[in-house]
């Protein structure tokens, strides 16, 4: 559902803010690779392997939770085709 208060290049710089401010420290490297949602609001957040289910716990506790998603220690959360093959000759 889309949130009118808040355009998504604000949900995006809001909640890497949170992120890097406030939580980076606590859940690298110990987390590497899993995804973290966080409540921009609130500041609430779960982490799962599974990107929905932290949605969902986050969702159930905070059910008008602004989120921004990301996958701990990475650029980008997705890639999209197929992946880097390593020692490719």
């Amino acid at each position: 559902m889309p949130c009118a208060k808040y355009t998504p290049e604000e949900v995006a710089a809001k909640g890497d803010t949170i992120y890097r401010q406030r939580l980076q420290r606590i859940v690298e490297p110990e987390y590497e690779g899993s995804y973290l949602v966080i409540d921009i609001e609130t500041g609430a957040y779960e982490i799962d392997a599974d990107d929905v289910l932290a949605a969902r716990r986050l969702l159930a506790s905070h059910p008008d939770s602004v989120i921004y998603g990301l996958r701990i220690g990475f650029s980008v959360a997705y890639r999209i085709g197929r992946p880097f093959a390593v020692n490719q000759q």
